[in-house]
C-alpha cells in the first residue's frame, strides 16, 4: 500500500464548479462587513495565475466594522498600509503578518467606511496544491502577494465568483482569531464558517486564569 505524502494531509477534498461561473460585480462589495462575509460563503476565489488558474471556494471568513473596530487596520486611521481598506469597495488590502505570511482581504463599502473581510479558508477546486486553511496558507496557495496590494476584484486578474452550487446548509459564527489586543471587540462574533469543513480554523482554546 503506497504511503502518503506530508502534502496529502493538508490538502482538503477538492468541490468542483457546478454549471455557470459569474463573476461577482461591484454593488456585490458595496454593502456592510458583515452582510457580504455572510454571503461570501460558498463564493469562488479566481486567480488567473501565470501558471494556470487557480480557484478555491470560500468556507471561512472575518469581518472588520470599520475605525470603531479596535481589531481593524483601521481602527488607527487612514495610513500608508490602510488606504485601500478606505477605497472603495470591491478592491483587495493585501498585508504581511510575521514578515512573512500574506493576508488578503475584500474591501466593504460605501468608500470611506474602512470596513473590509478577511479570507480565512478554501476549499480547493482547481489549480491548488497545498493547504488553504488559514489566511497565510490561503494566499500562499493561491499564489496572492503584496503586488496584489489595492487590486480591483471586478477586473481580469483577482477576482470573485459565483456558480451554481447551492449556498451552505448552515452557516457558524465565532470569535476572529488573533485578535485579543481589541478589547471587548475580541469577543465579537464576526467569524463566519461553513460548520464541519475540515479546512476551517479550529477554535481557540479558552485561556486558563491563574
Amino acid at each position: 500500500m503506497p504511503g502518503t505524502s506530508p502534502l496529502d494531509r493538508l490538502v482538503t477534498p477538492a468541490d468542483p464548479i457546478q454549471g455557470d461561473c459569474r463573476r461577482l460585480g461591484r454593488d456585490f462589495y458595496d454593502r456592510p462587513a458583515e452582510t457580504v462575509a455572510r454571503d461570501l460563503l460558498g463564493r469562488l476565489l479566481v486567480h488567473d495565475a501565470p501558471d494556470g488558474p487557480r480557484i478555491g471556494r470560500i468556507v471561512e471568513v472575518e469581518a472588520y466594522l470599520g475605525p470603531g473596530d479596535l481589531a481593524a487596520h483601521t481602527s488607527r486611521g487612514r495610513t500608508a498600509r490602510t488606504k485601500a481598506m478606505f477605497g472603495p469597495p470591491g478592491h483587495a488590502y493585501v498585508y504581511l503578518i510575521y514578515g512573512m505570511h500574506h493576508c488578503m482581504n475584500v474591501v466593504t463599502g460605501p468608500e470611506g467606511s474602512g470596513t473590509a473581510v478577511l479570507l480565512r479558508a478554501l476549499a480547493p477546486v482547481r489549480g491548488l496544491e497545498a493547504s488553504t486553511s488559514g489566511p497565510g496558507r490561503l494566499c500562499r496557495a493561491m499564489g496572492v502577494t503584496r503586488d496584489h496590494y489595492g487590486i480591483d476584484l471586478c477586473g481580469d486578474t483577482l477576482w470573485l465568483a459565483r456558480d451554481d452550487a447551492p449556498a451552505p446548509a448552515e452557516i457558524a459564527t465565532g470569535p476572529r482569531i488573533g485578535v485579543d489586543y481589541a478589547g471587548e471587540w475580541a469577543a465579537k462574533p464576526l467569524r463566519f464558517f461553513v460548520p464541519g469543513h475540515p479546512a476551517v480554523s479550529r477554535a481557540p482554546k479558552p485561556k486558563t486564569k491563574r
